[in-house]
């Protein structure tokens, strides 16, 4: 049986991620330089009972080839989305399909993955 899957991405610059996943709640449980780096090359983040691994791409990361959506939970969408547009996270609107019915909404992260706010 599993225990647990974390998705790990690659992304341009670990810090630079860890500031912008911060907005959603996470902090930093562990991070790693690897030697002769300039900046943090992996990070291990987690909040609640979220967590993400984040990696140095040693390629360039196309946006128009990220293939995943992450789906975080809150408790309030609409907060959370006027919360984050505060804090100049560019934001979609809000839709309201079948499975979310208190609605979703997309945002992006700097390496143009794709994250889904919706609600618990």
């Amino acid at each position: 049986m599993i225990r647990a899957l974390v998705p790990m991405t690659f992304v341009r610059s670990v810090p630079r991620s860890i500031e912008f996943y911060s907005l959603l709640g996470f902090r930093v449980g562990n991070d790693f330089t690897q030697d002769g780096a300039s900046e943090i090359t992996w990070a291990w983040l987690e909040s609640d009972r979220a967590q993400l691994m984040l990696a140095k791409a040693d390629e360039p990361v196309v946006a128009s080839q990220q293939r995943i959506l992450f789906y975080t939970y809150f408790d309030d969408v609409a907060a959370e989305r006027k919360r984050l547009e505060a804090a100049g996270v560019r934001v979609s609107e809000i839709t309201y399909p079948f499975y979310a019915p208190r609605g979703e909404f997309r945002i992006e992260d700097p390496d143009g993955y794709v994250l889904m706010v919706t609600h618990t």
